[in-house]
């Protein structure tokens, strides 16, 4: 047993968990936490697991891994390039988009409204000039309602026609927007079906692949076992890094980045899709489980 394998182990005990328990709370298998207190890290699926479980550990049981990896850097694997953090906190915003509000029909019937108030009010004017004639009061009476009743029709049937017209272009504007979503539905299934993906390169667990003809990149990375996974853009900006059970996958759309990068721990495990696609393996998974692959995009030009 190692010094930092004992320190855990009293750590452990100190806080009376055993290891079934720190299983449950990091998820590493019995076995690999057995082989970390005995220092016996040759079990493990490869290098870059030894610091990522350690890390794991040392948090279960209170402890600092940097001051731990400070204090024992002589007993603990040094691969820089293994060392990745272990979780990434995605954050997605949403954005809130302003609904137009439908302005009222009133006011455009409006000048009519008045024009028919001024005729009212000019008809009772010049009943009144007149001294009131209670022969004429019938007739004017009749004609103002005639009036009013000629004036509120026009407004209604002007009302329906605006209406149905309003309703011809909501459909004549939904039925455009449908045919223009289908045709581009079309246009990139077609531009998916032409796509191709070639090896540019292979160099010790490295290999470059080339993503041609096409106008989307869409990752998907998936477990069918146990595996480690980390994925990144051309730019370094990470969007996943931690273990996937079996069945478990990771789905992100870099339709605007340069490049994607994927560290696989445990090729065996590990299914990479391209838009649908999957990608096959340059060199072979069980004699290389450990492989960087890097996937250079360049957009369809239509």
């Amino acid at each position: 047993m190692t010094e930092l394998g004992n320190r855990l182990k009293e750590a452990r005990k100190a806080k009376g968990l055993s290891l079934e328990q720190i299983q449950e709370m990091t998820k590493i298998q019995k076995r690999y936490l057995i082989g970390i207190e005995e220092g016996n890290y040759d079990i493990m699926p490869g290098q870059f697991y030894v610091r990522a479980f350690i890390k794991q550990y040392a948090e279960a049981v209170g402890l600092d891994p940097e001051e731990l990896f400070d204090e024992y850097k002589d007993d603990i694997p040094t691969a820089k390039e293994d060392e990745v953090p272990q979780r990434i906190t995605n954050v997605k915003t949403t954005s809130t988009k302003a609904v137009p509000t439908k302005s009222t029909k009133f006011f455009d019937y409006l000048p009519q409204i008045l024009v028919a108030a001024f005729i009212i009010g000019a008809i009772f004017l010049v009943w009144v000039l007149k001294g009131g004639n209670p022969s004429d009061d019938g007739k004017q009476e009749e004609t103002v309602q005639v009036e009013e009743s000629n004036q509120s029709q026009n407004i209604k049937e002007e009302s329906k026609e605006d209406s149905k017209a309003d309703n011809k272009q909501e459909v004549k504007g939904k039925e455009t927007k449908k045919e223009a979503k289908d045709e581009k539905k079309k246009v990139k299934k077609k531009s998916n079906k032409d796509q191709a993906i070639q090896v540019v390169s292979t160099n010790g667990r490295k290999t470059i692949y080339k993503l041609e003809n096409t106008d989307e990149f869409k990752l998907t990375v998936t477990s069918k076992g146990e595996t480690w996974v980390e994925i990144s853009d051309g730019t370094g900006k990470k969007y996943f890094s931690n273990m996937l059970r079996n069945g478990e996958s990771q789905e992100h759309d870099l339709t605007g980045q340069t490049a994607a990068k994927i560290v696989v721990g445990f090729a065996p495990d590990t299914e990479i899709k391209v838009n649908g696609q999957t990608l096959k393996y340059e060199q072979s998974a069980t004699d290389l489980v450990r492989q960087d692959i890097e996937i250079q995009f360049e957009k369809k030009e239509e």
